[in-house]
């Protein structure tokens, strides 16, 4: 018998809560497939200063692209607030007007971040060793970085659309291309850094483009490309609802760059390489976390838009004991893991891989406490309170993290950079708690 689909307009049990959100949980993993297959083929078939000078213009990359991530989760949040008021026409006329924007800052990022490329590998600290391929591999990733954008930004309308299992055809679709690209372009012809930047360019392309035929063609979905203008005032709201997903990848991005500066004068290029390991191996364990802010986001959305107190306190409740569950698991199984994944790097290293198992056991700790400040953020831009959200973002993942990175270090040398990010998490626990505790009344969760 087929199951019913799930309306964001439903009362969510444990059970419908985990069907609706968990298309997004693997979306959110097949697109960090992308970043972890490119740094498996180039760390094992073209070498760890390949693999080094990609961990080492990543972050600026992904910085690039948080702009359709903003635009997804603050525009999704504010279409589902007024399908939620009974506005579906004004829905989709804010969806396509958003689109449109995305696009036109895509191009303008792509042709200065291809310009420019050069200058920002060296502002990062790039050896002449590890310049080159950083430079080309930046330049073939930016110039898609349009793609990159839109198909971020559709992970979370889709969603909002209700059409949460397409999105995650189209994430595997694409993360499957992007695995035999890699390995036919890096593997087999030996391209390096240009086969495995190829790979993921075209992947995104398809993973952009699916979805924009299908909003452009009738469809049984609640969002559709319509005739537009630009609005300011909404274009603005879904800033603001989305500042807080933009803050945590530009603040991730920037604290990235950080992390190898500090890394370059601690342990050269091999505390690059062991960093880049870590964060693909957090990229699937923090994917579980903001894919589930993903598929509730226009949940919280509509049903505040439609007044369902009772329903907000029932999200919340939920939310937080699933985070908490989900939490004590992957802390456990990143402990576990630690020496497979990094032989899986690095193995061909043992000095490298040695550094890399010891800084991804500090490092796991923080599993146990992101979810919850992921949630937060996510569940006050569901509110559409951009402020509030934008706020736990900024602490979570730059001020309190950067100074961790240049204070621990001092005192603990190479293990303080592995502990910074759980000290951070630990602190804005304490501050997301203050800020659901206190806008309980307001939103009568």
């Amino acid at each position: 018998m087929k199951k019913r689909q799930i309306n964001l307009s439903d009362h969510f049990t444990y059970g419908k809560l985990i069907r609706f959100v968990m298309p997004c949980i693997l979306m959110m993993l097949v697109t960090s497939i992308y970043s972890i297959v490119d740094g498996f083929f180039v760390s094992n078939f073209a070498g760890k200063d390949a693999f080094a000078a990609v961990n080492l213009i990543m972050p600026v990359l992904m910085a690039l692209g948080a702009f359709g991530f903003m635009i997804g989760t603050g525009g999704s949040a504010l279409v589902a607030f007024v399908f939620g008021e009974g506005h579906s026409r004004r829905g989709q006329e804010i969806f396509t007007m958003l689109t449109g924007v995305v696009v036109v800052v895509g191009i303008v990022i792509s042709v200065a971040g291809f310009i420019f490329m050069p200058q920002i590998a060296r502002l990062l600290g790039a050896s002449e060793s590890i310049l080159d391929d950083g430079v080309l591999y930046g330049r073939i990733i930016i110039s898609a970085i349009t793609f990159f954008m839109l198909q971020n930004s559709y992970q979370s309308f889709l969603v909002t659309a209700q059409k949460a299992d397409f999105g995650l055809f189209i994430s595997i679709f694409s993360g499957v291309m992007n695995m035999i690209l890699d390995y036919v372009l890096v593997y087999v012809f030996r391209l390096g850094v240009a086969g495995a930047a190829v790979a993921t360019a075209l992947s995104q392309m398809a993973g952009a483009m699916i979805p924009t035929v299908y909003f452009l063609r009738e469809n049984k979905s609640l969002l559709r490309f319509v005739r537009t203008r630009m609005d300011w005032r909404a274009f603005s709201k879904a800033c603001l609802n989305g500042s807080s997903e933009m803050m945590t990848n530009l603040s991730a991005s920037l604290v990235g760059m950080l992390y190898n500066l500090q890394l370059l004068k601690l342990a050269a290029e091999n505390g690059v390489a062991a960093y880049g390991v870590i964060m693909y191996v957090s990229f699937i364990f923090m994917a579980v976390f903001f894919g589930y802010s993903v598929g509730i986001n226009p949940v919280v959305g509509y049903h505040f838009g439609a007044g369902n107190k009772e329903e907000l306190k029932s999200l919340l409740r939920k939310s937080l004991i699933l985070t908490l569950v989900v939490g004590i698991a992957m802390t456990v199984a990143a402990e576990l893991l630690a020496l497979p994944f990094a032989k899986l790097y690095v193995g061909y290293d043992l000095e490298l891989c040695k550094m890399t198992e010891i800084g991804m056991r500090y490092y796991s700790f923080s599993f146990l406490i992101c979810g919850f400040n992921i949630f937060a953020s996510a569940f006050f831009t569901g509110l559409n309170n951009g402020l509030v959200s934008a706020l736990i973002s900024f602490l979570r993942t730059l001020v309190i993290q950067v100074a961790a990175i240049f204070i621990l270090p001092v005192f603990f040398d190479i293990e303080g950079i592995w502990m910074a990010i759980v000290v951070a998490e630990g602190v804005t626990l304490a501050v997301s708690g203050a800020f659901l505790l206190g806008n309980r009344k307001r939103y009568g969760y």
